[in-house]
Parts: C-alpha cells; structure tokens; sequence
C-alpha cells in the first residue's frame, strides 16, 4: 500500500465515516484480517469473537448467547466494550489495535437461539492504521463505480506501478486456455490481443488470470467478449474487449487499480500545484518588475522635477543678483560729485 498522508487519512475519515462494510472472505483475505485474534474486551475481561461489519463509528461482532462475552455485554446501561482488530502487513507483520466503545443494541443473529449480534459505539476516532486500511478499501470499492471506464494502457512502465511481472498472461475461453498480451486495464474490463476467429471469440465467456507482485497473486476474472477486432496485417490475431462480472469482480483487483488511478490523480494534482506555484511565482516577479518600473518613472519625474526647480531657482538668484548689482550702480552714480568740463569758466554771480 502507498504512504498515506494525515490528509488524506482526514479525507477517508470524513468521506467514508458512516460506511460500513461486511467482512465477506473476500474482504478479510484483501485486508489480510487474522480471524483468530479478534477479541471482545468488557469489564476487564476479553473473549473471541467475530466481526460481521464496521464503519469508522462503530462495529457489529457476533458472540454466543452462552458464553461469558454475552452475559457481561448485555448488562444495563450499555457497558463500555473495545473491539481488537489484527491484520497481517505485507511483510507478514502483525498489527493489532483496540477500538474503544459502548454496546448500543442487542438482538438476535439470523433468528438463532445460540448467536447474538452486538453493536458497540466507538467513544474515540479509530486509530490511523484502520482508518487507514478501512478508508483505502472503501475508497477502491467507491471508485470501481465512479472511474469504471478510466483505462490503463499496458506498457512497461504502467506494467511497473500496477505490479504486473508482464505483459504476456493466459486466458481461458470456454475452458480453453490460450496466451494472450495485454493492451489495456479498467474496472470495468479489458482488452487483450488473442490468436483466434472472430466468430468464434465475440460473445464466449472467459476467465482472465492476471499475476501480480508484492505481494505475489494470481487474481481471477470472469468476463464477456464483446467486441473483436482485427489486427492490421493479420487475420487470425484479434484485440478482443472484455467487460468483467461486476458481481465476481475480486476486491484486490479493485484495489490494484485504485492505487495506479489515484497516483495518477496524485502527480497529476501535484503538477497543477506546481504549475500554479509557478504561475504565481511569475505574476509575483511581473509585479515586482512593473512596481521596480512605476518606481523608477516616479522617481525619474522627480528627479526632472528637482532640476526644473534647481533652475528656476537659478534663474531668479540670478535676476535677483542682476537687480542688486543694478541698484548698486546707481547708488554709486548718484553719490559721485558733478565737476565743470572748463577749468578757466568763472562762477556765476
């Protein structure tokens, strides 16, 4: 399984917290639940049991009426109660966890004397290792509906993310097994290149077997031929359509394909945050740079601002100064005495 974030364990939680599920074989094998080590708590004592379903707020365990579990559990004012829950890792190791709670109701399993189904309340948020695997299970299931026509086209590299050692796998037509190469995957079918008549193809049912690693399975799945086409150059060779039994349709494969789709839907999402952080980074620096200019311009007209000012003030110190020294003049002609041009003139009497 993926690294998980806490966001999208949030997501999980929100999204998926009134869903329950029933824990078909089908779904205990997927989440590799050890049924052995699933164990009711109450009053300090704790005894086996089994799970029949949960939501992320609360469990249905079935207990016999006539063991210890029954008795402590059916006590008045609904005795608080924690469910252990153990799943194998893919490394075979053991994880088990209590879910706190309180028993809610009590009836009757299937009409039997001998069996009683108990539903306890979680008082607390489950820990992040079963909201985690719960959450992811879910999250398969719901988009084997939603993305059911998304495909995966087959080549080396989807080939390494979804697990499959190869392209070549077999499948059997009416019983009939026969090689074939993978061309594409979906939810909802497939489409694979078979030796064959097209006659003889559209319309047979199939069982396709595909392997798959880390963990190492070979899943099972029923479908129906619906189209056959032929390959150019070719005439007894068909890329064939399958559409899969939607109601034999392994959960583990559900799960294969969620995992591609959504790191698909991951990088895509972390592309786009990259292409807006880095459009925004752009529109930051224009900003900057149309500010740096609007600056630049306020601060060129205020420089040509200053040296108009610089210069008229100039101009008026320098007509001033002009004045002045004018004015001086004058004074000096004014206080000079006047003097006769003929020295031999005499006064006037």
């Amino acid at each position: 399984m993926a690294i998980i974030t806490a966001q999208q364990l949030q997501h999980y939680y929100d999204y998926y917290r009134t869903t329950e599920i029933i824990f078909t074989r089908d779904i205990i094998k997927t989440l590799s639940m050890d049924p052995r080590q699933i164990y009711v708590k109450c009053s300090g004592n704790q005894w086996p049991c089994i799970v029949n379903s949960t939501s992320f707020q609360y469990a249905k365990i079935i207990v016999g009426t006539r063991g210890g579990a029954f008795q402590e559990l059916a006590q008045k004012d609904n005795p608080a109660a924690s469910v252990r829950f153990s799943f194998h890792k893919a490394d075979g190791q053991l994880v088990s966890f209590y879910v706190a709670g309180k028993v809610v109701s009590i009836s009757s399993y299937m009409n039997s004397k001998d069996l009683a189904i108990v539903a306890i309340q979680y008082t607390q948020r489950p820990p992040d290792d079963f909201i985690e695997m719960i959450g992811h299970l879910i999250d398969a299931n719901e988009n084997s509906v939603r993305r059911r026509e998304d495909r995966i086209i087959i080549n080396a590299d989807s080939c390494r993310k979804l697990g499959i050692p190869r392209e070549e796998c077999v499948i059997s037509i009416q019983n009939v097994p026969r090689r074939c190469i993978l061309r594409d995957l979906s939810f909802g079918g497939a489409k694979v290149i078979v030796l064959g008549l097209a006659q003889f193809l559209v319309g047979k049912i199939i069982l396709l077997n595909l392997e798959f690693d880390n963990p190492y399975e070979t899943i099972p799945l029923t479908g129906t031929i619906i189209k056959a086409l032929p390959v150019e150059g070719r005439k007894d060779i068909f890329a064939v359509s399958i559409k899969f039994d939607e109601a034999s349709l392994p959960l583990s494969y559900k799960v294969h394909i969620n995992n591609y789709l959504s790191s698909l839907r991951k990088n895509e999402l972390e592309n786009q945050a990259k292409q807006i952080e880095l459009a925004q980074q752009a529109e930051a620096e224009a900003q900057r740079i149309k500010e740096q200019r609007a600056l630049a311009v306020q601060n060129s007209k205020a420089e040509e601002a200053a040296r108009l000012a610089a210069e008229a003030q100039a101009q008026v110190q320098a007509q001033v100064q002009a004045q002045l020294q004018q004015a001086q003049a004058t004074q000096s002609q004014l206080a000079t005495p006047q003097t006769s041009a003929d020295p031999n003139a005499l006064p006037d009497l």
